[in-house]
């Protein structure tokens, strides 16, 4: 019998704000890799996914929301999902059900000029709506002519997420396996703990000051109880903006940190001891000394 040939790529996850891209990443991983919450544009940097199957290595890149940049930061962003469409095997193009019309797709199809991509049409959120509201949408999607698949799909229910894996290496080529089957994701722990604290900061802040809030891990190390200990900066652009992340008496980033403590010990699987601030640098969203101790890369 012969040996089924291994494929590997690189697959790009993009779309608008809030649509589920890093939902979608975190269902395809079994785990958590990106952070989530109600509010657009919680995802600020590259995040890659690596999933090992039995002949082949899906490696995600789940990018930031497409969005008009109007400062560093959001530069810095936006390059961020560029450099995603740089050489990708395959492009998720992911919407969400009712998401109409679609001015990111443009965007897409600028950035891939004529290069052979292939690029799945990705409907999200169908179990928001009755089956036979859904047809419909699929049926307008199949008649635009641009996209190899489309694929309906429920990212937080895992709704024929396998069907999107399967479709999804039929497209791969014949490669290598890019990382090493423990490894799945390029980022490391200090990384993930920081997004970790930050997801409590913007669940748990309204308004303006979540976009305000950018996190630093100062210290990790372990403890001779099997624990880590962890001394993090929560950084805000304003005094105002540090009193309302402190709260009154303090409960606010208490809250913050309890339930930080709780995601990290889940990813680390041992007891967490964090110690948070909150530090003002002004206007550090277009400081880019600050920007990349935050891990932002040089512009292009």
């Amino acid at each position: 019998m012969d040996t089924p040939v291994f494929r590997s790529g690189f697959i790009t996850i993009i779309g608008a704000p809030n649509v589920g891209k890093s939902t979608l990443l975190n269902t395809i991983m079994h785990t958590k890799l990106a952070i989530v919450s109600p509010k657009p544009q919680t995802t600020r940097h590259r995040i890659l996914g690596v999933k090992n199957l039995p002949h082949a290595q899906l490696v995600f890149l789940d990018t930031p929301g497409i969005h008009q940049p109007r400062t560093q930061l959001n530069r810095y962003m936006m390059q961020a999902v560029v450099e995603a469409l740089a050489s990708p095997e395959v492009v998720l193009y992911m919407t969400a059900v009712g998401q109409t019309p679609y001015p990111d797709l443009g965007f897409l199809q600028r950035h891939l000029g004529r290069r052979d991509v292939p690029v799945f049409w990705v409907l999200n959120k169908i179990d928001l709506l009755p089956p036979h509201e859904v047809l419909p949408i699929i049926a307008a999607c199949d008649e635009k002519g641009f996209f190899a698949e489309v694929l309906p799909l429920s990212a937080h229910r895992g709704d024929n997420v396998p069907a999107l894996l399967d479709s999804v290496v039929r497209y791969l080529p014949a490669g290598p396996q890019y990382f090493p089957e423990d490894m799945p994701t390029d980022r490391d722990e200090r990384f993930l703990i920081a997004e970790l604290i930050r997801e409590q900061a913007f669940l748990l802040t309204n308004e303006e000051v979540p976009y305000a809030i950018a996190v630093e891990v100062e210290s990790l190390h372990e403890r001779s109880d099997g624990g880590v200990e962890i001394d993090a900066s929560l950084i805000v652009e304003k005094e105002s903006q540090k009193g309302i992340v402190i709260g009154r008496q303090g409960r606010l980033i208490k809250a913050i940190g309890t339930q930080a403590r709780h995601a990290i010990g889940h990813m680390l699987h041992c007891p967490v001891h964090l110690r948070l601030l909150v530090r003002v640098k002004k206007r550090w969203k277009e400081r880019e000394a600050i920007l990349r101790d935050l891990g932002f890369g040089e512009l292009s």
